[in-house]
């Protein structure tokens, strides 16, 4: 049986559309996302209740600026920025709990990258994201099983 994963939220990140997500104190999630977050886009290609909430790792974001990237949460888009998960180590189903008021998402799938994401990219290549090439810099989407707050510093098992 795999052992479960834990972490902490990092950063929570929200905009009114496009990149960077800027990140804030507090926020509800509930069925189709993070309460003060918008996507100029509408679904099918952002947001829905199978797109809810996107994740990143700081663990990812790490590696991109050790390349010379101009990474940091909310750049890639991401609601929820993750430390101690990396994101080749969740499948889709998977669930995770966050903070203690009762928030539990589900992955969906990855997330793929958007030309609007190149702009951070040293040489452009915004397909460095990309599950397809690069798992463990891949964002991931997830939905929402139970509505709860999220903060930065919350748990995440």
């Amino acid at each position: 049986m795999d052992e479960p994963r834990a972490g902490r939220v990092v950063s929570v990140n929200v905009n009114n559309g496009g990149v960077p997500k800027l990140p804030v104190d507090e926020q509800w999630v509930g069925r189709l996302g993070l309460a003060d977050d918008h996507h100029l886009e509408p679904e099918p290609s952002h947001g829905g209740v199978d797109q809810a909430v996107c994740l990143y790792s700081m663990e990812a974001i790490g590696r991109l600026v050790a390349e010379g990237h101009n990474a940091f949460p909310g750049a890639f888009g991401e609601n929820l920025t993750l430390e101690g998960i990396e994101m080749e180590s969740l499948l889709g189903g998977d669930r995770l709990v966050i903070g203690d008021g009762g928030l539990e998402i589900e992955m969906t799938w990855n997330a793929a990258p958007c030309t609007k994401q190149a702009q951070w990219f040293s040489d452009g290549r915004f397909a460095r994201i990309s599950h397809k090439t690069h798992p463990n810099e891949a964002r991931w989407y997830a939905r929402v099983v139970s509505e709860g707050p999220v903060r930065p510093g919350d748990a995440v098992r």
